[in-house]
């Protein structure tokens, strides 16, 4: 069945958490867009891995060869461990422990060069050295560790260098290793063979306890886990819906923040405008008043010879009746 490719969903999982859904998404719509339905169902089903998990995840994608080599690391182990092999053991265990120090000196320069990567004090190298220890006990997790597709951190807290374990084989006709005894009576020996099936009775009763208990045991642990696994799916469920809810309001605050500032910039350029059409209008005030100054003295030049020429005017006619009048 057609799908994403494993270059797509590698380039997901080197995609720092905060943003993973995001690309996610704009990756299902392309597929969609393409007419792609069944690569676009399988992009939308993957989830978002927690910070500890993208950190394995890039080393991974990144450093595969380091994985690789601590898989096969991890296969040795778990083979001296089932053959109990004390010092092989011992000095796997050195080796496990010098390798995961380098994995997580080589995560932390990894993160450090990811752009948008959390500031390194903020690193749950905690969480990272726990999931790399895990994998060297659980064969999934190591699998999911070399996929680069881990979702969550992992923890396993009974592996390590444990003490060789006291075996015994229970068989049908079980017996009790050889011990130098004193000599028992004739007597003593037939009372001790005739208490041996009560005895043998009652250790077969409290072997079926045990296992019994171990059974309710386990089926409780599985009930919890299913009850977990459906609490899980659930909180998973709810984190995407808010992550969604948390970028569509991000988006509209951008959008928000895009409209203020071009109102800001139509206003700076509004007051920009305003303040030249207020120097406009002082000069043209300015303008306005000297005129009014020009033409008051104008005027006033103006009805000063206008009264000069009426007095030469007067002066004339004065003279010309004083000469008719000497005639």
């Amino acid at each position: 069945m057609p799908g994403p490719s494993a270059e797509l969903v590698q380039q997901l999982y080197r995609i720092p958490p905060d943003r993973f859904v995001a690309a996610r998404d704009a990756a299902v719509a392309d597929a969609r867009r393409a007419g792609d339905q069944s690569t676009a169902r399988q992009l939308a089903r993957l989830r978002r891995p927690t910070v500890a998990a993208w950190l394995v995840n890039l080393l991974a994608i990144r450093r595969p060869e380091l994985v690789t080599d601590l898989v096969q690391l991890a296969d040795a182990l778990r083979a001296a461990q089932r053959e109990l092999r004390g010092p092989r053991l011992r000095e796997l265990s050195a080796q496990r422990r010098a390798v995961v120090a380098a994995l997580v000196a080589e995560i932390r320069k990894l993160a450090a060069a990811e752009p948008d990567s959390p500031p390194a004090g903020r690193l749950p190298l905690a969480e990272v050295e726990a999931t790399l220890n895990a994998a060297f006990s659980d064969v999934e997790v190591a699998e999911q560790v070399r996929a680069g597709r881990l979702l969550r951190a992992a923890s396993y807290a009974g592996f390590g260098e444990v003490p060789r374990p006291q075996l015994r084989l229970v068989t049908d006709d079980d017996e009790e290793p050889a011990v130098e005894r004193p000599a028992r009576r004739p007597g003593a020996q037939r009372g001790r063979r005739e208490d041996t099936p009560r005895t043998d009775r009652a250790a077969e009763r409290a072997e079926q306890a045990e296992r019994a208990a171990q059974r309710a045991a386990r089926a409780e642990r599985a009930r919890q886990r299913r009850a977990l696994d459906r609490e899980l799916a659930k909180a998973q469920v709810d984190q995407e819906r808010a992550e969604a809810e948390l970028t569509e309001a991000a988006g509209q605050e951008r959008d928000g923040a895009s409209v203020l500032d071009r109102i800001e910039a139509e206003l700076a350029e509004l007051e920009r405008r305003r303040a030249v059409a207020e120097q406009d209008l002082s000069r043209a005030k300015l303008a306005r008043r000297a005129a009014e100054r020009a033409v008051t003295v104008a005027r006033r030049r103006a009805g000063e010879v206008e009264a000069a020429v009426e007095a030469l005017a007067a002066e004339e006619g004065d003279a010309d009746a004083g000469g008719g009048a000497a005639d």
